[in-house]
């Protein structure tokens, strides 16, 4: 009997401490957040449609954009952004967003991509590639805002350092298809779209996007362009970082 009740007591005991500790340090009974590393979230296209439900919708960030007409092109070449593709931790940044497109199917000799495959998103074919030959002639990286569009609103009156930003965004990159790429030129979304309609919304929404982050403007004819994409996905989220 004499046992039983000790025990009883310790226990009593035991739970006002407990009651004790909690009252002087309420913050050891707070619920514990880990807190994510906004710089560490994939933003890549593959992605995107993973992205928080609150991220910001390209037709929300589309009516942030100033409308103004073309600026001369007077002044512009390739230089004015950059001079060829820089070195990223040891690679070329060229091979690193083919290797970013191809995902797990790229085949590596050091840094340069020798093959793989993946769905090409301007004409929406699978690709496949044997060599690193075949994706030289195959595959070119666009800039979904094209330098000289960007030249044209905006980019020549910014530093230096803003243009090769521009030039050298992963965001403002991807790995497309050659000849779709050669047709694109230096259009804009009101001279033309891709091939393969399914990527347009996810396209439009990447223009919009870039333009947002570097201050660059549209031009009507534009804005009216990217619109019409946007009431077909009007749940599209822009890419913001």
């Amino acid at each position: 009997m004499k046992l039983r009740i000790r025990r009883i007591l310790l226990v009593l005991f035991a739970f006002l401490g407990v009651v004790i500790f909690v009252f002087l340090n309420p913050a050891s009974y707070e619920t514990t957040v880990t807190k994510v590393d906004s710089e560490k979230i994939d933003y890549s296209a593959e992605a995107v449609s993973e992205l928080d439900v609150n991220a910001p919708l390209a037709t929300e960030i589309l009516e942030k954009l100033e409308v103004k007409g073309r600026a001369p092109k007077t002044g512009y070449s390739r230089e004015e952004f950059y001079n060829g593709w820089p070195t990223v931790d040891g690679c070329n940044l060229r091979q690193r967003i083919i290797k970013r497109e191809f995902g797990d199917s790229s085949v590596l000799d050091g840094c340069n991509v020798i093959a793989g495959e993946y769905d090409e998103p301007y004409t929406g074919e699978h690709k496949k590639f044997n060599s690193r030959e075949e994706i030289s002639r195959g595959i070119q990286i666009d800039h979904v805002v094209a330098l000289s569009d960007a030249w044209q609103k905006g980019a020549q009156y910014l530093s230096r350092e803003a243009r090769y930003d521009i030039a050298t965004d992963p965001l403002n990159l991807l790995a497309v298809d050659a000849a779709a790429n050669e047709k694109k030129s230096d259009g804009d979304a009101a001279t033309w779209l891709p091939s393969n309609k399914k990527f347009r919304c996810q396209y439009v929404a990447r223009q919009v996007s870039v333009k947002y982050k570097y201050g660059l403007w549209v031009t009507e004819a534009e804005k009216e362009a990217i619109s019409r994409i946007l009431e077909n996905c009007p749940k599209e989220p822009a890419i913001i970082r």
